[in-house]
């Protein structure tokens, strides 16, 4: 019986150029997806992949468009917005211009069900909580919803419900693939800030970090409940690592030493350890 491979890409922010690193290892050694599923920044990666496809080319565009990404873009100050925002009279603190900008220029599909990998992406209701999975609609709204983190950018109207950031309701989103069939999952973490000198202090850095642990918390969890149960296998995130999520000005260094490390633990049989959740545990540095 053929087997389904599915790639998970979870969120975390400007970590999710790490992903970048861990795809070209995975392509390098040829291991491709039959569907991914992505959250949040994984979603960004996800639908490019999706549009695209994983070659040595196309990683070299999602690498550049890691490169090229800015907070000041992504998350522009308008002191206007803050205030009305904290009135109550805007949904978010930031605009989300330049990240529909980022997406739109990334994808060349318009509803999810054309793409050229089979590709869900995971958002959370902002009402229930509830998990919602996107396998079928306008693709731009779905990524951008995917990463619509509650108060910091706008909840994204889908049919009749408001969506904001999978990662509140399931980020690691291995259920998804197996629900989608897959019987092989490549789970690629962006991972956190293990080894920041001191806490984040602006709200922005604060709220990102907090996301970014919340993420991994519940990485853990899922990957130790599916490992004995699926063949799964977990990408292993950067550590020591003292880059913010919301930091944009690390992607190259985050790509290349994601790289090195993938193909290390790759060619070092880290694909096939048992109990992969072992390294994901909480920790800090210093």
């Amino acid at each position: 019986m053929a087997h389904r491979t599915a790639f998970v890409l979870s969120g975390g922010g400007s970590l999710g150029a790490v992903q970048v690193g861990m795809l070209q290892a995975l392509q390098e050694r040829g291991i491709v997806p039959d569907l991914l599923v992505g959250t949040s920044a994984g979603a960004l990666n996800s639908a490019y992949l999706a549009s695209h496809g994983l070659t040595e080319a196309s990683l070299v565009g999602l690498a550049d468009t890691w490169r090229s990404a800015r907070r000041t873009n992504l998350f522009p100050v308008d002191p206007i917005r803050h205030t009305l925002a904290l009135l109550g009279r805007r949904s978010s603190m930031f605009s989300s211009r330049g990240l529909r900008q980022m997406i739109e220029g990334n994808l060349n599909f318009d509803k999810l069900e054309n793409a050229t990998i089979e590709l869900h992406v995971v958002a959370t209701d902002l009402l229930s909580g509830n998990e919602v999975v996107l396998s079928k609609g306008d693709a731009t709204d779905a990524v951008l919803a995917s990463t619509a983190i509650p108060g910091l950018l706008s909840p994204v109207k889908w049919e009749d419900t408001s969506l904001v950031d999978g990662g509140l309701a399931d980020n690691a989103a291995i259920s998804v693939a197996v629900d989608a069939g897959a019987d092989r999952i490549s789970v690629l973490p962006t991972g956190y800030a293990c080894a920041l000198a001191a806490p984040p202090k602006g709200a922005l850095d604060v709220a990102m970090h907090a996301v970014t642990l919340l993420i991994q918390q519940r990485l853990i969890t899922d990957v130790a409940y599916y490992a004995n149960r699926i063949d799964l296998n977990v990408l292993p995130p950067l550590c020591p690592l003292a880059v913010s999520a919301i930091d944009f000005s690390h992607a190259d260094e985050l790509i290349k030493r994601a790289h090195a490390d993938s193909v290390a633990w790759i060619d070092d049989g880290g694909l096939n350890r048992p109990h992969p959740e072992a390294f994901l545990s909480m920790h800090r540095h210093g």
